[in-house]
């Protein structure tokens, strides 16, 4: 069951979420918080590697190093082009409990100019403590221009039936485990 806006302030207050820097209320929904837009991208660096392998360990480059990061300060933008993947990290840091689930969802404004903020990975898991990577994808005719600080995507959350044993906290190969920025994808160390 979704928490209601009621629900989640009732959370914050009792510190069970936490979200920094808070939400203003503008960024609430009736039943999620906007999210914004961090500083720091990755982005495909260079064109020379023949294939990524995502699941090698020892494979020609690491998907590591074919991505470089990009900070772009505030009142400047982020210029992501029509077909490319690019990933971005939200401002707020996130703290959930273990009998809480977060699902992130793209905002309908963007998607309609063709930004998609995520690929696959919607879920938050119970027990999740950091930013959130975002996997840009512009799918529209147009670069798209993406700004820090822009309200970005929406968090909703939704209560377990009873708190989990395994929060993602303490989960044993956790590999995004306290992230800061957006980190590229750990594949390999399945």
């Amino acid at each position: 069951m979704k928490l209601s806006d009621v629900d989640i302030v009732s959370h914050l207050e009792r510190r069970d979420i936490l979200i920094e820097p808070p939400p203003t209320p503008e960024c609430f929904g009736s039943f999620s918080i906007d999210l914004r837009l961090g500083h720091t991208f990755r982005v495909f660096a260079d064109n020379r590697c023949p294939y990524l392998d995502p699941g090698a360990m020892d494979g020609i480059r690491t998907i590591e190093e074919t991505m470089q990061e990009v900070v772009i300060p505030e009142g400047e933008a982020f210029y992501l082009h029509p077909g490319e993947l690019a990933l971005g990290v939200t401002l707020e840091r996130i703290v959930l409990p273990n009998h809480l689930a977060g699902w992130l969802d793209g905002r309908s404004s963007l998607a309609r100019v063709g930004l998609m903020v995520h690929l696959t990975a919607h879920t938050i898991d119970p027990g999740w403590n950091g930013r959130i990577t975002l996997e840009f994808f512009n799918s529209g005719r147009l670069p798209l221009a993406l700004r820090p600080l822009m309200r970005i995507c929406a968090l909703s959350f939704e209560s377990l039936t009873s708190p989990t044993s395994r929060p993602y906290h303490s989960k044993q190969g956790a590999k995004y485990r306290n992230q800061e920025g957006p980190l590229p994808s750990r594949i390999a160390n399945d």
